[in-house]
């Protein structure tokens, strides 16, 4: 559990950082079954480029099954004008997602862990349930900036409680992509939302205010050493660089919402033929 002054900082920053929060003993399963998947790749049956730079255009029909599924994207640098990789495969993957919880078992037992679940209640979820899982690598030289966002845009609930918990599988810092955020930026109001129309299947980002992005004065770099995690609130501005440096920056990212929460119809991620993940 939580001590109060963390529950505090957790709702009046919008964030926490655990540095030690996984041992390396629970995080070797979770790299081994990522390796497995990962030499398994066949690039030519990718599912397409993963970015988030064209607001959400390039979400297609394969992105929105993935929701169920274990699915690969591609970094848009990877590729060159004709569609052939720039590079080795197992460096060309952006992420991969977005139900591996569902569909790997090392996964699984990660996010069953008793100290999600105690994490989760301590900041007042009382059925905590997982409805996303990904693996982001941030590969080097090619990794790609993730634009400033809200996660209540994409994984919207109501009344919202969408809790992002970010585990550091490789050290993140400054020089590799780690985590940007705004502190207190949650108190600030949703920015945009993207619906998905589910009789023609296509999504639009749709801005709800104007308010700006935080000052680079405003920003805090969250250097994390694997094993590390961040809890951050689903209306928390956040983003990260691109990583142009020589070393990977791999995480394991999940999104966690209260059960007695309503999961908005429009929202991408839907899970029908997939059994509710409580922690």
């Amino acid at each position: 559990m939580l001590n109060p002054q963390a529950v505090r900082r957790y709702h009046d920053q919008g964030f926490l950082v655990l540095p030690d929060a996984f041992p390396e003993a629970s995080l070797a399963p979770v790299r081994e079954a990522i390796t497995r998947q990962v030499a398994a790749f066949d690039p030519s049956d990718h599912q397409g480029v993963f970015s988030t730079l064209d607001r959400d255009e390039g979400r297609d029909e394969r992105f929105l099954q993935s929701a169920e599924s274990v699915s690969s994207f591609l970094e848009a640098d990877a590729l060159d004008d004709d569609g052939r990789l720039t590079t080795a495969p197992e460096r060309a993957i952006n992420k991969i997602g977005h139900a591996l919880h569902d569909h790997i078992a090392e996964l699984g037992d990660f996010c069953r862990q008793p100290f999600i679940g105690e994490v989760l209640r301590s900041l007042g979820h009382e059925q905590p349930e997982l409805w996303q899982s990904m693996v982001i690598f941030k590969q080097p030289q090619i990794g790609g900036e993730v634009r400033w966002h809200q996660d209540a845009t994409y994984l919207y609930s109501t009344p919202p409680s969408v809790i992002g918990l970010w585990v550091a599988l490789e050290d993140a810092s400054a020089d590799n992509g780690c985590l940007l955020v705004q502190p207190g930026g949650h108190r600030g109001p949703l920015r945009e939302r993207y619906r998905v129309d589910w009789h023609s299947r296509k999504g639009q980002l749709e801005a709800l205010d104007a308010t700006p992005w935080p000052a680079p004065e405003d920003v805090l770099a969250l250097e994390v050493p694997a094993g590390g995690a961040v809890l951050f609130s689903d209306h928390l501005p956040h983003a990260s660089a691109a990583n142009r440096s020589g070393r990977s920056r791999t995480a394991l990212s999940l999104h966690f919402a209260d059960a007695s929460s309503g999961w908005d119809t429009d929202n991408w991620l839907q899970r029908p033929n997939l059994p509710r993940f409580r922690v």
